[in-house]
């Protein structure tokens, strides 16, 4: 009998990674070959993200989920020396003037994306040990210590998004772990506070963080990147213009294939398909923190977090980038979970349904 929780799960998952490979294929043609000389170099390397993925998640599906609390540091330490390695000579890989890529051979490393998957499983298993101080002065402030040096090398890419999003992360485990209200208002502010001064103190931030409010007052500079966004979105209308049919990822919109791939499925498939896809995350999500509300009720505390940990993790992502797309937020470069081109951060996601799906399994066999 195929249990509700896993199609909860799984259903959803399937269906945005075939929405991506479809949506990468159809968004990168022109980038495609206007940089390679043939029309499919995106879509067919993400072919073999999307195969390596799959590896990942069968294999996070074999591992028991205690291993990871057993070998967290060790999954830290790693995460922790990718991100310094970007910095020694010739390992870092710079593009469009952020360093954020290590290049071995034909594959690129996203250090930054393994950092997601490495605090996710390091704040669970912190809350785990020391659950009893963590409203303590020194236990609350022990996981903040990481977090503000993964925040520091992740900034010094530089790659604000990135660290919002695990700043986002690890202070919703913490609060779910059972922190105080007063110590998670205060970590939110902290946090809104450093983004201000990080926004402030560098100019194409700030102007970034302004044009986003009126892009087409800046239609051919800052604002560029939403403007297209937001021109593609309005020409799709209630169903789209079919697909393959999208204008702006004629070279119009930057990043057609990673950051602004929801501007290019709204445009080819109108509002409906653009909420389809929100309602398969949310679908996705809820399984998940089902899954991890059935840990806890089992007494699996790891197991629980790691879960919501995991959602929150693509809740946060999701928010972020579609957000970006229709003008919430201002602009910046995360990608569209199981959907956007990108090797690292689909391997990884994949990886990280793998290991919700074995929390799953365990929460049915392992009592």
């Amino acid at each position: 009998m195929i249990d509700r929780d896993n199609i909860l799960i799984a259903l959803p998952y399937f269906c945005l990674l075939f929405i991506g490979l479809v949506m990468v294929a159809s968004s990168s043609v022109y980038v495609s070959e206007d940089l390679y000389g043939t029309p499919f170099h995106f879509a067919s390397r993400q072919v073999i993200f999307l195969i390596i993925g799959i590896l990942a998640t069968i294999i996070a599906l074999s591992i028991p989920s205690n291993l990871f609390l057993t070998l967290d540091w060790l999954i830290l330490i790693g995460s922790l020396l990718l991100l310094i390695a970007l910095f020694f000579p010739g390992v870092g890989t710079e593009v469009n003037g952020s360093l954020r890529w290590i290049r071995i051979g034909p594959i690129n490393i996203q250090p930054s994306e393994v950092s997601k998957l490495a605090l996710v499983i390091y704040i669970s298993g912190y809350c785990v040990r020391r659950l009893s101080e963590i409203n303590t002065s020194l236990g609350f402030f022990r996981p903040l210590i990481v977090l503000a040096l993964f925040g520091l090398l992740i900034m010094s890419q530089p790659d604000l998004g990135s660290t919002l999003v695990i700043g986002a992360l690890v202070i919703a485990v913490l609060f779910f772990a059972g922190i105080s209200f007063f110590q998670f208002s205060l970590l939110i502010l902290l946090m809104g506070s450093l983004a201000s001064i990080a926004v402030y103190l560098e100019p194409y931030r700030y102007i970034r963080f302004i044009s986003f409010t009126e892009p087409f007052d800046h239609f051919y500079g800052p604002g560029w990147q939403l403007s297209n966004a937001l021109l593609g979105i309005g020409r799709g209308e209630l169903l789209g213009v079919g697909l393959g049919n999208g204008l702006q990822k004629n070279l119009y919109l930057p990043e057609p294939h990673t950051d602004f791939i929801f501007a290019v499925i709204v445009e080819e498939f109108g509002l409906l398909g653009g909420l389809i896809v929100i309602f398969l995350f949310a679908l996705l999500i809820f399984g998940i923190i089902t899954t991890s509300i059935k840990a806890l009720e089992l007494g699996k505390l790891f197991q629980g977090l790691l879960a919501f940990g995991a959602g929150i993790l693509i809740a946060i992502q999701v928010v972020f980038n579609i957000g970006v797309n229709l003008g919430i937020l201002p602009t910046k470069g995360l990608t569209l979970p199981f959907v956007s081109y990108g090797g690292t951060s689909l391997i990884l996601f994949m990886f990280l349904i793998g290991m919700v799906l074995r929390i799953n399994f365990e929460n049915k066999t392992i009592k």
